[in-house]
This record gives structure tokens, C-alpha cells and sequence, in this order.
């Protein structure tokens, strides 16, 4: 398996006043990409035109998952002025291994008021709802996830983005209207707890059920979630989701017979 690459962007000065607003508090973002090239320049343009974001010297990490399509060349060839680090890990491991590589690079430098910001790289996550969760960060949550609002969304999509919530919120007693989105905002000091508790075991999921698994693991850990209501608009992204529906849902229930094996489910 070969060992993901980085590719750092220069300093860019003091990290700034920490307070929970978009241009004050120092942002880290990581998004997994897998196949992505049509949609890379617009998810860059998207940040180009929120300078904002990045004015308490956060950065983008980008963490490509194996793409065949060019993507890491597409997000080389930017020339906008947001700080990108790119993360290339050579094949596809799926998400799972990319939001692990991406919350590595966001650690090796982040204090704890650093917040980590995760999202989909096809451009389906609403941007505009990051003041919203992070008003929620100043209210004193650990984790805030977008609680998706689905428009233009495939019914069979819905329905296991519906069980898969259903079945996690039952089975940890989480308060969580969606458990799956890829759009939350991390405390860097709830993510850091999480790997020091856990260890490696922290994001074993290599799937797309590693968001749930996330969530399970840190509020087992007594971490405190919340969630804001976003619109979700599959019509924004150009090309189809890579997540496979039967192999997910597989993996939804495999990861929770194995943390009932492991007592999560009764810490």
C-alpha cells in the first residue's frame, strides 16, 4: 500500500484572533477526492470566492484517494489564492483512509482552537451553513454535522441515508438528525482526543461508514454533538456519487456488530 504524499503550501503568518466567526477562527479543511476532475475547479472557485475562510491562516487539505481521472493534476494546474496542500494516496483505500490521511495533516500543525472543517468534493456542500455550525462550536459543541435537508436527492439514497441514521441513533442513543454527511465541523481537540484514546482504532471504516463510526466512537467518549439543518442538492455536482449503496449498507451493519463486540455500544 503505497504511503500518502503531501504537498505543502508556503506559510501564511499568524493564525489570528480565535473567536467563532468564518474570518477569525482558524479553519483546516479536508475533503476526500476520488475521480473528482469535473468538479475539483469548481469546489476551488467556490473557496477563491470565500477569502474569508482562510484570513486567520487556515489551508485546504485535498487528499486524493487514488483518482484515475486526473484529479490530482486538476488541483495542481489551480492558480487561485487558496491555500492548498495537496495529500495523494497513490491508490484508492476509500474515504475512510483518505479522512484519516487529511485529519493526520491537520494535526501535525493545529492548536486546539484550530477548528477541522470535512466536506464532500463534489461541491454538494453548502458553504453558507458553515456561520450557522459554528455558532454551535461557540455554544460548546465538539462536533457539529450538517443535518442534511435533501433536494434532488435518488429516493434510494434517501432511504439508506434514512436506516443508516435510524439504526446508528438507536443503537449509541445519538441525537443526530444525519449520521453519514461528510460536512461537519471538528474541534481539532476533539479529533486529537479521539486518535489518543483510540489509537489507530479511532477510523477503522475504510468505507463510507466511517462518518458513523466517527460519531459513535467520539461521543462514546463523552464528546458533545450537535447538528445544523443544510440543503443537500445532488444537482450542484457534475458526474454520479461513488458511494456503492449494497456495499455500505453492508458495512453500516458489519461496523456496528463489531463495536457492540468491542462494548461501545454500552460505554
Amino acid at each position: 500500500m503505497a504511503a500518502p504524499t503531501r504537498e505543502v503550501p508556503a506559510e501564511r503568518g499568524e493564525a489570528g484572533k480565535r473567536t467563532m466567526t468564518v474570518d477569525q477562527t482558524r479553519l483546516v479543511f479536508v475533503v476526500p477526492v476520488f475521480n473528482e476532475a469535473p468538479n475539483v475547479p469548481r469546489l476551488l472557485a467556490d473557496f477563491n470566492s470565500r477569502p474569508e475562510l482562510f484570513q486567520a491562516g487556515g489551508r485546504l487539505i485535498l487528499v486524493d484517494d487514488g483518482s484515475t481521472d486526473g484529479t490530482p493534476e486538476v488541483a495542481r494546474a489551480h492558480l487561485g489564492a487558496v491555500p492548498l496542500e495537496l495529500v495523494c494516496l497513490g491508490e484508492n483505500q476509500g474515504p475512510g483512509a483518505a479522512f484519516r490521511a487529511g485529519f493526520s495533516a491537520a494535526l501535525a500543525d493545529a492548536d486546539d482552537d484550530t477548528l477541522v472543517v470535512t466536506l464532500e468534493g463534489d461541491t454538494t456542500s453548502d458553504l453558507d451553513a458553515l456561520p450557522r455550525m459554528l455558532e454551535r462550536v461557540a455554544a460548546g459543541a465538539d462536533l457539529v454535522l450538517a443535518d442534511w435537508q435533501m433536494v434532488n436527492v435518488g429516493r434510494v439514497r434517501q432511504m439508506l441515508s434514512y436506516a443508516a441514521g435510524l439504526v446508528v441513533r438507536r443503537a449509541f442513543g445519538l441525537n443526530a438528525g444525519t449520521v453519514s454527511s461528510f460536512f461537519r465541523v471538528y474541534r481539532a481537540s476533539a479529533l486529537r482526543y479521539g486518535f489518543e484514546r483510540y489509537g489507530d482504532a479511532f477510523v477503522e471504516e475504510n468505507g463510507f461508514a466511517c462518518k458513523a463510526e466517527i460519531l459513535a466512537k467520539l461521543t462514546a467518549a463523552g464528546l458533545r454533538a450537535d447538528d445544523v439543518p443544510v440543503p443537500l442538492d445532488w444537482s450542484r455536482r457534475l458526474g454520479t456519487s461513488k458511494m456503492p449503496v449494497l456495499r455500505t449498507m453492508f458495512d453500516y451493519w458489519r461496523m456496528l456488530l463489531r463495536l457492540k463486540s468491542e462494548a461501545l455500544l454500552s460505554s
